[in-house]
């Protein structure tokens, strides 16, 4: 993820203060999980095998999804 991308998500996203909770997200670097838009308004499919791990990760039926405002906002948003 470009840096530019990662400084205005930074300063921006509202509810960051929860990121230090979460594993695949690394100040100043970005998110390290795969995820992808499955076209759910407030949610994204995780793709991390060890996603229950996660404290946003929320199971439904045999797919893992991610609850992170910030994740899925950066998986609709940039990563289009």
């Amino acid at each position: 993820m470009e840096h530019v991308h990662i400084a205005h998500i930074e300063a921006n996203m509202p509810g960051l203060e929860v990121l230090e909770r979460c594993n695949c997200y690394k100040p100043g670097f970005g998110f390290t999980c795969e995820a992808q838009d499955v076209g759910l308004d407030s949610y994204i499919e995780c793709l991390e095998k060890d996603s229950c791990r996660c404290p946003f990760s929320m199971s439904y039926a045999d797919s893992h999804y991610c609850t992170s405002p910030a994740r899925v906002y950066i998986a609709k948003e940039i990563e289009k």
